[in-house]
Order: structure tokens, then C-alpha cells, then sequence
């Protein structure tokens, strides 16, 4: 097999990554102006900074919103030149050479390849910083709907043989209301704390528990009581913990992410299924490059009675179904119908499968 790279590669290697920077130069503009206009209000009102505005933003928002629709930026690169290299018969060209189609494709996943490694340099480095710094400035400058911060009814393992439970937590004050905290060994409740409610103090990192009760269980007939107005403890649960959502996440780096994931299903955190999505989504993003390159270039070799247009409709329309359907799959996790490896992988899985039928005819 002959992977030595051809003038004819660095030709296809060339109008792809060119073609695909320049999309993304005009789109990251267009979206930028739009995205101005809705939160300008905001700006105003909350009197953000101009260099936070372009070096907190916007700066940290460039390669968040690249890695959102990369997929729709390949696609579109990958059938705009190949259509028009089809219409100018270059494709033909190429073939009647003797070079097969199998061949005309390794320009092209050797193409997808540099986008996937730099998708993925991305998700893994870069974004998770990136977003932190955009993360914090949308909670300063922008309005951010709050009704969904407050959590209800947390049932956590902190570590093995210790478990709390919170009725409710409130992130305007940091207070966890009718808080209880069980100690169990050998299968048996030893200790049980309750309090009215817990209010988190960072001066020492711990939690306040105002009018609560200790009771310690003792082997015999007779337990120990003790009560009182206020008592400082310190457990393996931060105010943190309380604030984990999709926004958090996405702010993690990728050994962080592992640890919240490791930790999180270790106390039974229902929460787990937002770091588990943001962490299969890193990874089946960038790997979407292949199989739209591939679907893209078996649409758009050969010439076509709507031309260029039309394969730029298709291209487009089949692009948007692939990252809705990347979306709606995470709604298959929220419901706890698939597992998220699965319900992240499945539109790689079936847009494989697309990939391959139309690469087979296309090929013939």
C-alpha cells in the first residue's frame, strides 16, 4: 500500500485545511457579532470590563464554540472543494490516472486526522481552562438562571461505612437544610448527627451544624444523647460538591474530571451522569471527523445536475442531524436509558454505517 504522500495529496491536504480554517474564521465572526448583540444588555447593566469582555469571553470562547461544531465545519469544508473539484472534473481526472478511489481517500483521512488530533488537543487541554475563565465571567457579567442551582434530597456515601443526608441546599446562602450524617460499622448504625442546618464556612472548610443532636449507639440498652446550639465538623463534602452541574464540568481537566467521576460513584451521586457525558463527549467528538470526511467526499466526488448547491444543502443538512442527534443521545443518559458510553458512541455507531454504504457506492 502506498501511503507515501503525492503532489496530488498535498493538493487535497491543502484545500482541506485552508478551506476549513477560512469557514471557521467566517462563521466564529458571524457568531461573535450575534452573540454581542443578545448579551450587550447584560454587559451594560452589570458595567463588565471591555478587556474582560474580549480576553475573558470571547477569547476563552473561540475554541469552545470550534469544538461544538467542528463536525458541521468539516463537513461543509470536505463537500464545498470536493464538489467543485468534481464539477471541474478534476476528480475524474485523478481516477482515470489509475489511482483508486481507495487511494483519492487518504488525503483526506490524513486531513480529518490533523482535525481530530486538534479537536482533541482541545477538549483536553485547552477548553477545560478556557471554559473556567468563560464559565466565571457568564456568572459575573451575564444573567444566569439560578432556579436549578439548589439541589433537594442529596444521599451521599462520603466513604465507605459514612453517608449524609441534606432535605435541601440552597446556593444563595451555602446552608444545607435538616442535615443528618450516620456512622455504620459491621452493618450497624454507631453514630447518627442531625442538625436543623449546616452552613459551609471556608474559613476552616468545614460546615456548621446550628441546633443539632449527636447519638451514639451503644451496644447495650442505653445510648448517648447530646445536643446543642452549634457545633463545627469536618467531612469529606465541600460546598463544591453541591454546585457540580453540565457548566462545572466542562471546566475540569481531564485527570480532575476522572476523579470526580471516581469519587462521585462512589458516593452514589445521581450528579456523575454530567461529568460521564462531558467525558465520552471529549472523546466522540473529534472522532466524528472521519466519518463525516468520509460521507462527505462519497456525496460530493462525482458530478451532480444540482451542482455544488445541492451538495452543500445535503452536506449541511446531514452535518445538523448529526450534532442534534449527539445531543438528543444525552437525553437517553438524563433518562437512564442507555448507560453514557453507549448513548454518546451511538451517532458515531450508526453515521459509521451511513459512512460506509454511501463510501461502497460511491466507490463501484
Amino acid at each position: 500500500m502506498d501511503w507515501k504522500l503525492k503532489k496530488i495529496d498535498t493538493y487535497i491536504m491543502k484545500k482541506f485545511i485552508v478551506t476549513f480554517f477560512i469557514a471557521l474564521l467566517l462563521i466564529i465572526g458571524i457568531v461573535i457579532i450575534f452573540d454581542i448583540s443578545e448579551k450587550v444588555d447584560d454587559f451594560v447593566e452589570k458595567q463588565a470590563p471591555l478587556r474582560a469582555i474580549v480576553f475573558d469571553y470571547y477569547v476563552n470562547f473561540v475554541p469552545y464554540f470550534i469544538n461544538m461544531f467542528s463536525p458541521l465545519f468539516v463537513f461543509i469544508t470536505v463537500i464545498f472543494f470536493t464538489s467543485r473539484m468534481a464539477a471541474n472534473s478534476e476528480i475524474i481526472a485523478i481516477l482515470s490516472c489509475g489511482v483508486s478511489y481507495r487511494r483519492l481517500m487518504h488525503p483526506y483521512m490524513l486531513s480529518a486526522l490533523l482535525i481530530a488530533l486538534l479537536s482533541l488537543g482541545l477538549n483536553l487541554f485547552v477548553i477545560p481552562r478556557a471554559n473556567l475563565k468563560r464559565v466565571q465571567f457568564e456568572a459575573t457579567y451575564t444573567k444566569l438562571d439560578r432556579r436549578n442551582l439548589n439541589s433537594s434530597n442529596v444521599h451521599y456515601q462520603l466513604h465507605p461505612g459514612q453517608f449524609v443526608y441534606v432535605e435541601s441546599f440552597s446556593t444563595w446562602n451555602n446552608t444545607a437544610y435538616n442535615f443528618t450524617l450516620e456512622d455504620i460499622q459491621d452493618n450497624k448504625l454507631v453514630r447518627k448527627i442531625t442538625a436543623e442546618t449546616a452552613v459551609w464556612d471556608s474559613t476552616f472548610g468545614g460546615w456548621t451544624l446550628k441546633k443539632y443532636f449527636v447519638r451514639d449507639y451503644a451496644e447495650g440498652l442505653e445510648d448517648h444523647i447530646r445536643s446543642g446550639t452549634q457545633l463545627d465538623t469536618v467531612i469529606n463534602l465541600t460546598v463544591t460538591d453541591f454546585y457540580r452541574n453540565k457548566k462545572t464540568v466542562e471546566t475540569l481537566p481531564q485527570r480532575a474530571l476522572n476523579q470526580l467521576i471516581a469519587t462521585q460513584r462512589m458516593r452514589g451521586d445521581a450528579n456523575v451522569m454530567y461529568a460521564l457525558i462531558e467525558k465520552h463527549t471529549r472523546y466522540a467528538l473529534p472522532f466524528s471527523a472521519f466519518i463525516l470526511t468520509l460521507i462527505g467526499v462519497s456525496l460530493s466526488s462525482r458530478k451532480r445536475r444540482g451542482g455544488i448547491g445541492w451538495n452543500i444543502a445535503v452536506g449541511i443538512a446531514l452535518s445538523f442531524t448529526y450534532i442534534l442527534f449527539l445531543r438528543f443521545s444525552q437525553m437517553f443518559v438524563y433518562g437512564g436509558t442507555l448507560p453514557p458510553v453507549i448513548a454518546l458512541w451511538l451517532p458515531n455507531l450508526i453515521y459509521s454505517v451511513i459512512a460506509a454504504v454511501l463510501y461502497y457506492r460511491a466507490s463501484r
